[in-house]
């Protein structure tokens, strides 16, 4: 019974810990640090471009509009929009 219930344990860390992991990152209020570690195939400088990209022009108004940032193409986009989201920007 002791062996089971860390197996239960376990386990409920090992799904907590992935759930952790599978949030959505928030395109409009995430720093350049933040989304380079999130997007996959973008690296610290277009993760710079687009919080340029994000104080120039505000906020995104879709992940879709990621492509108008320098350095952000459709593919990029397509890779990334799972774990990407455009919600309500800081006022």
């Amino acid at each position: 019974m002791k062996a089971l219930n860390s197996f239960i344990f376990a386990l409920l860390l090992a799904v907590l810990s992935f759930n952790a992991f599978s949030a959505t990152v928030n395109i409009n209020t995430a720093d350049a640090a933040t989304l380079d570690a999130a997007m996959k195939g973008v690296g610290p400088k277009s993760a710079a471009a687009i919080v340029a990209y994000r104080a120039k022009h505000g906020p995104f108004k879709s992940v879709d509009d990621l492509v108008n940032v320098k350095g952000i193409g459709p593919k990029a986009v397509e890779k990334n929009r799972a774990n990407l989201s455009a919600g309500a920007s800081p006022k």
